[in-house]
């Protein structure tokens, strides 16, 4: 019998970052104005992590059940390379992704907060659930967040990532090495 893979070594084996929206990227929050225009919150640490998660060769992608113009515009302006919206079955779509990537579900991390997002996090290498997901959500994890959904938790878990393949330091370095301010800046471009 093989022995299971320690948590450090899916993590570091993890390709491919897959993740909800509201509830995750957003406090789960919609505001709507008087004219009919949503609005959603979105935390510049997570925008980070993101851009540090490509920098080091990771790939992501949006999954979510609403469909939102502000979530399109967020995906463009960070460069994430995948987005399905108003699904109702998101292990179709992840599959759909995996199988573009050419990489695996257990080369694939999926974050949720809430029920529909269980098949996905079941399935693939590391189901993630922000600190403040349903119970169901949480048991089901192989890695609970510190910090809520829109509010950081992202961007703990690509630093969890990449400390775990050893790549968190070079992050890090982009922005401490000289000449750093506008070099660095430009690499990971905005978050």
């Amino acid at each position: 019998m093989t022995p299971p893979i320690d948590l450090d070594q899916r993590l570091a084996g993890v390709h491919l970052l897959l993740l909800d929206c509201d509830g995750v990227l957003t406090d789960g929050g919609v505001t709507w104005s008087d004219n009919g225009v949503e609005s959603k919150t979105f935390h510049i640490r997570d925008g980070l992590g993101i851009r540090g998660w490509q920098r080091a060769g990771g790939r992501t992608g949006i999954i979510t059940g609403r469909r939102s113009v502000v979530v399109e515009r967020r995906a463009k302006e960070l460069g994430i390379e995948f987005v399905r919206q108003g699904v109702d079955d998101k292990c179709a779509a992840a599959d759909e992704i995996i199988k573009e990537c050419g990489l695996s579900w257990e080369q694939t991390a999926f974050m949720g907060d809430d029920l529909p997002d269980l098949p996905v996090m079941t399935r693939c290498g590391v189901g993630v659930a922000v600190a403040d997901a349903c119970a169901e959500v949480r048991e089901a994890a192989a890695v609970v967040t510190s910090l809520p959904g829109g509010r950081g938790a992202v961007r703990e878990l690509v630093e969890q990532m990449l400390r775990a393949r050893g790549g968190w330091e070079a992050i890090v370095h982009a922005y401490t090495a000289p000449r750093m301010g506008v070099d660095a800046g430009r690499d990971l471009g905005r978050a």
